[in-house]
């Protein structure tokens, strides 16, 4: 993965690297785990994570819910935007779903930074399967804090 330097003035901590951030977040997070998304690629701003579509996260027309995907674009946007070294939330996000998603599909989901400010962020997490076919576009705006990861 290319990590994207936009040049912006921005908060940045450098007291954990990317990857042991990334860690931290995942060993704490229950909804992650349960999904069994597993953290392929960390670089600062940027991350890359997978999952594979399991029976119990099929809706009543077989296929993958929507909310799940958003959830895996989602973690993803979290994880990148943390991974700069300062405590970051979503303030608003937005997903398309494009292709549906059967049982035992392997989804990948790329999340890097598209704006950068000292406070906020734009982030965009494309959504694809084994196929390399994208499922859906998740967009989200992150509030960076000023608190650093210790």
């Amino acid at each position: 993965m290319e990590n994207l330097t936009l040049g912006i003035d921005i908060f940045y901590f450098d007291t954990m690297k990317p990857v042991e951030i990334v860690a931290a977040m995942m060993k704490e997070d229950a909804f992650s785990t349960y999904l069994g998304i597993v953290i392929n690629e960390v670089t600062l701003g940027e991350v890359v994570i997978s999952m594979d579509v399991k029976s119990e996260l099929l809706n009543g027309f077989g296929i993958l819910h929507g909310g799940i995907s958003y959830a895996l674009a989602d973690s993803a946007c979290a994880f990148a935007a943390n991974s700069r070294g300062s405590k970051a939330v979503t303030i608003e996000s937005s997903i398309s779903h494009l292709k549906k998603v059967m049982l035992g599909e392997k989804l990948e989901a790329v999340a890097k930074p598209i704006a950068i400010t000292r406070k906020t962020g734009v982030y965009e997490v494309i959504v694809r399967n084994g196929k390399m076919e994208h499922i859906a576009h998740y967009k989200g705006t992150i509030l960076f804090s000023t608190v650093p990861w210790e």
